[in-house]
């Protein structure tokens, strides 16, 4: 029977489906209670996130087809950071056209020009503070006029 951690590494998240769950930072702790149990405990991007429900929904669902019966808890303290995204998930996030945090982001970081996802350019401009979904406000670049998402540090 495979890892918990490893089945998790499969559940896509529902708003950005090239990136799963635990390379997202949301998956804080998967835990084996018996010999097919697990609890897997998760923290929100946002305490608002209309996502966590199918998450929660998605990881019952991918545990019981490998053969584990799994309990979600959900966390809310420690909050859930961007700095929690692996290094893969940022360049899967670039390559979807969606702009990552650089791992530090902070309020320091709110107002400064975004970098393109597709040219690279740092000629860009904020269009709206939010974008497609809670996490991500809406850019667009002033070089090659593209719009593009850029996933909100905190």
């Amino acid at each position: 029977m495979k890892d918990p951690l490893e089945i998790l590494e499969l559940v896509p998240d529902p708003e950005i489906p090239v990136i799963n769950i635990v390379e997202l930072g949301i998956v804080r702790e998967a835990k084996v209670t018996s010999e097919n149990s697990c609890e897997v405990t998760i923290t929100p991007t946002y305490s608002a996130c209309p996502a966590m429900f199918t998450i929660e929904v998605d990881i019952i669902k991918m545990m019981k087809e490998n053969g584990w019966e799994a309990k979600v808890v959900t966390k809310m303290f420690p909050i859930w950071t961007t700095d929690w995204l692996t290094d893969e998930a940022r360049e899967k996030l670039r390559a979807y056209g969606i702009t990552p945090p650089e791992k530090g982001a902070d309020e320091h970081h709110i107002g400064k020009p975004k970098k393109c996802p597709r040219c690279g350019s740092e000629h860009t401009k904020q269009i709206s503070r939010f974008g497609s979904t809670l996490c991500k406000a809406s850019y667009q670049c002033l070089d090659c006029l593209e719009p593009f998402d850029y996933f909100k540090c905190h």
